[in-house]
């Protein structure tokens, strides 16, 4: 296979502009309200619950882009695998990261938390749809994509954040509690699960359409500038989530005095922010989480269309409309009935996409070996079935008590990571043993 000879670097401008339009595609409404809610439960053990949720829950992403930037296009990610496998693994993670299920919520808590607290009644379809509208303007052209997210949503959410965080340590409303639930037994592992469940992993392989894009339209194409560069970007949007995550999470921990009656992390942080700021404090959170929607849903918009139209050859600006139009559609059905029916398949989605990353990081330093990217999804579509059951609650007790006994890593809904880690081993040894991946090799 030809390699082109461009040898062009990503400049520093353009690496710090992509960098901030990546933390800003990953800084969804979940993201900003779930670590307050981690710090009020951790309380006195925030700093080891948030260690194992910032392994997980931004450890795990970053690993998906700088793996995504070794092997130089998104798709290379599944090119090893069975063609029907190839193309349901990618259908599925676009539909369901898109119109299916991470779209319409992020549309959904957009209308939760940046409107409804300033209106009476029920102005969902037209927030929806004028929303919808918005994501439609701001995706249609890639480039003003790039610089809009990059130069003016993020750092705009950035300050907003930064404000919060400025309070919570100058004003803190209490002091932390003693840990509450698992929080009590085992913080890190719980937090290392909580992390896990923000999915964003999933989200990496998504984005990594976008990010790979954004870096070949500042004319970089060769592949180790790819790989630099995407290194690069990972490392600045650890740096942003995980200073993100752990002052939100300190606000939950320091807002106890405030917190009666609090449902979800949401609430916290709405509480919280009116107690120091005031009316003003509610428009300063409807605009975050509003800016966090807008940005995760155009994302995602843009991936979806840089996948189906590179994939199916279909025109992009429709593929974009038909996303935006079926998302304002599902929105209106509600956040709850959103969570329910999808809910399973991204739980499945997570790990299998995860398996695939690790088969591509062993491919790529090991390219003497035969990739193991069919048995490494097929095992972890097995038992991460397996786990998504156990997290929705449908495996009988009798079953379930025989897999918390004899399963590695089931109580804690990792089931398919020992499997997984497995089947690579073992297919990469008896490729070698056998031979067959010295004649892959050849025959390439």
């Amino acid at each position: 296979m030809a390699h082109s000879t461009n040898n062009k670097a990503l400049s520093l401008k353009d690496t710090v502009v992509i960098s901030l339009m990546t933390f800003a595609l990953f800084l969804g409404a979940g993201n900003v309200i779930f670590p307050p809610a981690l710090g009020l439960e951790a309380g006195t053990s925030l700093l080891p619950a948030m260690s194992g949720f910032l392994f997980t829950a931004v450890g795990l992403p970053a690993f998906a882009l700088v793996v995504l930037g070794m092997v130089g296009k998104a798709n290379q990610l599944t090119s090893p695998l069975a063609t029907v496998l190839n193309r349901g693994f990618w259908i599925g993670l676009f539909v369901a990261i898109g119109p299916a299920f991470a779209m319409p919520r992020a549309v959904t808590v957009a209308y939760e938390m940046g409107l409804r607290p300033f209106v009476q009644g029920d102005y969902l379809l037209p927030f929806a749809i004028v929303f919808s509208l918005i994501t439609l303007l701001l995706t249609y052209n890639s480039q003003k994509l790039v610089d809009l997210i990059g130069k003016v949503m993020t750092p705009a959410m950035i300050i907003m954040l930064a404000a919060i965080a400025v309070a919570a340590l100058l004003f803190p409303l209490g002091n932390p509690a003693e840990p509450g639930g698992r929080y009590a037994i085992a913080p890190v592992t719980e937090g290392v699960m909580q992390g896990y469940m923000t999915m964003d992993a999933l989200a990496a392989v998504g984005f990594g359409w976008v990010i790979i894009q954004a870096i070949n339209s500042k004319g970089v194409t060769s592949s180790a500038q790819i790989a630099k560069s995407t290194m690069h970007i990972a490392l600045i949007y650890s740096v942003l989530m995980g200073g993100c995550y752990i002052a939100l999470g300190y606000v939950g921990a320091t807002a106890t005095s405030i917190t009666q009656g609090a449902a979800n992390g949401g609430e916290i942080l709405s509480f919280y922010v009116y107690e120091i700021f005031g009316d003003s404090g509610q428009l300063l959170l409807a605009g975050i989480i509003i800016l966090a929607c807008l940005s995760t849903t155009v994302g995602l918009t843009q991936a979806n269309a840089e996948y189906f139209s590179s994939t199916f050859k279909l025109n992009r600006n429709t593929v974009s409309f038909t996303v935006v139009i079926v998302t304002c559609i599902i929105a209106n059905f509600g956040l709850e009935q959103i969570i329910t029916y999808s809910l399973p398949a991204i739980l499945i989605l997570c790990p299998v996409a995860l398996a695939l990353v690790v088969a591509s990081f062993v491919s790529h330093y090991f390219p003497q070996v035969k990739p193991a990217h069919n048995v490494a999804m097929i095992l972890t579509l097995l038992f991460g079935t397996v786990d998504a059951m156990h997290i929705v609650g449908v495996i009988p007790a009798s079953m379930d008590n025989v897999f918390a006994a004899h399963l590695p890593l089931y109580t804690v809904n990792t089931s398919w990571l020992i499997p997984c880690l497995t089947g690579i081993v073992v297919q990469s040894l008896m490729s070698v043993l056998t031979g067959s991946a010295t004649k892959t090799q050849e025959a390439i």
